[in-house]
């Protein structure tokens, strides 16, 4: 197996456990096409997506995030006082401010670490990975909790037909812990702010504070102008992620995309000519599109399902709101 390729530092960062969240109440198609004048046909054809998972209204981001994490750290063989740093990544947690994150911490017990949030939307989980590989490297700390946590039921108007119908809920987490040998390549990231209003919410919470007729601020989407931006630029970004790992297609266990569209996703694979014996996560037919959650849920599910995958390289890649991107190449818990 070659060597993955990594920035300049005189130690390594790696995956060393994982764990999920995934919300308790089943939505299929047939539940929700009424509002939006849909059927499961059209549901599938144009997402792939079968059925979501939402979360009750008592389950909010933090019980969400705290399961997760609990997971990660017993898969990981540490425990919460071992734990050096918190990174929540999340566009739906309820407050501005203080972060979910901090709060977290004493959900665990991990005492008074550095804890933040990032609003990344759906590259929010490679984001956190590239601080976590970055911290980690430097000497920061030797063990970082990093999750992808969302509850985007809460901001979806039901009769909305860009998006609304995809989303579901969940979160997943992981620590990234310090090794000998890499195991998380460098980071390709960024952003284009000039379509930064591709993927919004409706209104500003301001908007609905000055005017208590405006309705809640939820999401919308351009569509076609995602899909063709996600496909031929993630794809972009994808090649270079592999070429910075030093890693081939031909060398991946899997490829485990932002799992935002069955149709998006298998394009981009097309795109990279993946080798038939790379495992392509699809977790978006069972649980729809998770925003920053959906890369660790689908690695999770993969692991469970198909253990023989520890140890191989994966190539994840986020990509949304804001179009904001990222992608590494890691090696699986």
């Amino acid at each position: 197996m070659p060597t993955l390729k990594t920035a300049e530092s005189g130690t390594f960062s790696k995956i060393t456990g994982i764990g999920a969240y995934r919300a308790e109440n089943l939505v299929t198609n047939d539940d929700i096409a009424g509002p939006i004048n849909s059927s499961d046909e059209w549901i599938r054809q144009r997402t792939g997506i079968i059925t979501r998972r939402r979360a009750s209204k008592d389950v909010g981001v933090i019980d969400m995030c705290e399961e997760a994490a609990l997971e990660a750290i017993a898969s990981s063989g540490l425990k919460p006082e071992d734990i050096g740093g918190i990174i929540i990544a999340t566009v739906t947690f309820e407050y501005f401010t203080p972060s979910a994150a901090a709060a977290l911490t004493d959900r665990l017990g991990t005492g008074p670490i550095p804890a933040w949030d990032i609003s990344a939307a759906c590259a929010g989980y490679c984001y956190g990975i590239g601080q976590a590989d970055a911290l980690v490297r430097s000497g920061a700390m030797d063990n970082i909790l990093v999750i992808g946590a969302e509850k985007l039921s809460e901001v979806i108007d039901p009769e909305d037909r860009s998006i609304s119908f995809i989303l579901g809920d969940g979160a997943g987490a992981v620590v990234v812990s310090s090794s000998d040998e890499p195991g998380i390549s460098k980071t390709v990231w960024g952003s284009k702010g000039e379509n930064w209003s591709t993927i919004r919410m409706t209104e500003s919470l301001y908007d609905v504070r000055d005017d208590r007729d405006t309705p809640f601020p939820t999401l919308r989407q351009d569509g076609p102008t995602v899909f063709r931006w996600a496909v031929w630029d993630g794809a972009e970004v994808a090649k270079e992620a592999l070429a910075e790992s030093g890693i081939e297609a031909s060398d991946l266990a899997a490829f485990i995309p932002h799992q935002a569209n069955m149709r998006i996703i298998d394009e981009l694979a097309k795109q990279l000519k993946l080798p038939e014996h790379v495992v392509i996560a699809r977790d978006i037919a069972d649980n729809g599109n998770t925003s920053s959650a959906s890369i660790p849920l689908a690695t999770e599910r993969l692991l469970r399902e198909q253990p023989e995958l520890s140890g191989g390289y994966a190539l994840q890649i986020g990509f949304g709101a804001g179009l904001v991107f990222g992608a590494q190449v890691i090696r699986l818990p």
